[in-house]
């Protein structure tokens, strides 16, 4: 099964530290928490000074447990995990259910882990990429973004085959 510190570890690598981007309807992040995320959980310092250590606690609590990151195989589960941080638990949740052949009903339930187990983990590691640019690719801010996106996903497919 997947490991989220292992998982933690990768998405970080993708996120990097601040950003503050005009262009990003996400607004300022560290670590890739946004500032209306951190403030949900009770962080009020500057976002520039988000320690590692918050961004993390609010990395389980807001994506990976939500995904049920413990009860997907390696290397899904980080897959499923990154794609909720960047897009969302219910649009990563889809994504795992269009790879699964499931209702995409963005709530991942017995079901959903029932046609994950079924499936080869590869097979689902590719399905889901392939879903998820398919949708990154159709947003406005594809012109902005498309590049990052597209190589996070390489790099999240590249982790997947070593």
């Amino acid at each position: 099964m997947a490991d989220f510190d292992r998982a933690f570890s990768a998405l970080v690598e993708n996120e990097g530290g601040y950003s503050n981007n005009p262009a990003d309807p996400g607004g300022e992040t560290m670590w890739g928490v946004t500032a209306r995320v951190a403030r949900s959980h009770g962080y009020t310092g500057s976002m520039k000074e988000l320690p590692l250590s918050v961004a993390r606690a609010i990395a389980k609590a807001e994506y990976w447990d939500p995904v049920k990151g413990d009860q997907l195989p390696e290397p899904l589960g980080f897959q499923v995990f990154d794609g909720a941080y960047n897009s969302g638990v219910a649009q990563a949740s889809k994504w795992l259910q269009q790879a699964a052949g499931v209702t995409a009903d963005g709530v991942i339930g017995p079901a959903t882990l029932a046609a994950v187990a079924a499936a080869p983990a590869l097979s689902l590691v590719a399905k889901y990429n392939a879903a998820r640019l398919l949708f990154l690719a159709k947003l406005p801010t594809w012109p902005s973004f498309g590049k990052g996106w597209a190589n996070r996903i390489a790099n999240n497919l590249q982790r997947a085959a070593s």
